[in-house]
C-alpha cells in the first residue's frame, strides 16, 4: 500500500467522524464517505460521498459539505502527523444507487424469465 493510499484511508476516516461528531448543519443529511481519492503529491484530495434521500437533501449536504471544507481541512490538520494537509474536495457518489437500479433491473429480468418459462 503506498503513502497515498495510507493517506486516503487516515482522510476517509477521520472526515466520517469529523462529519459526524463536529458538523451540525441542518442541511447534512445521512451520508457515508465512500471513498478518497488523492493525487501522488498529496496536495488535493477528492472526498466522495454517498448521500442517502431526495434529490434535495443530496444537494444540501454536497453544498454544506463543501461549505465546510476549509474547517474539515483545519480539523484533519490537527488530527493527522502530516507536514502539509491537502486540500478536500468533496464529490457526490451515485455508484450505490446504480448498483441497486442494476440490481433491480436483473431481478426484474428474472421474473420476466420466471414468467415466460412457466407459461
Amino acid at each position: 500500500m503506498s503513502r497515498a493510499d495510507r493517506v486516503a484511508e487516515l482522510i476517509k476516516h477521520e472526515v466520517s467522524d469529523i462529519i459526524m461528531r463536529k458538523l451540525s448543519d441542518p442541511r447534512i443529511g445521512f451520508t457515508s464517505i465512500t471513498a478518497v481519492d488523492i493525487g501522488p503529491d498529496l496536495q488535493n484530495a477528492n472526498v466522495y460521498v454517498s448521500v442517502l434521500g431526495e434529490e434535495k437533501a443530496k444537494k444540501d449536504t454536497i453544498a454544506a459539505l463543501t461549505h465546510a471544507e476549509k474547517f474539515i481541512r483545519k480539523e484533519l490538520g490537527q488530527r493527522l502527523e502530516l507536514k502539509d494537509v491537502p486540500e478536500i474536495h468533496f464529490k457526490e457518489d451515485r455508484s450505490i444507487e446504480r448498483g441497486a437500479r442494476i440490481f433491480e433491473i436483473i431481478n426484474q429480468l428474472d421474473r420476466e424469465k420466471a414468467v415466460k418459462a412457466g407459461k
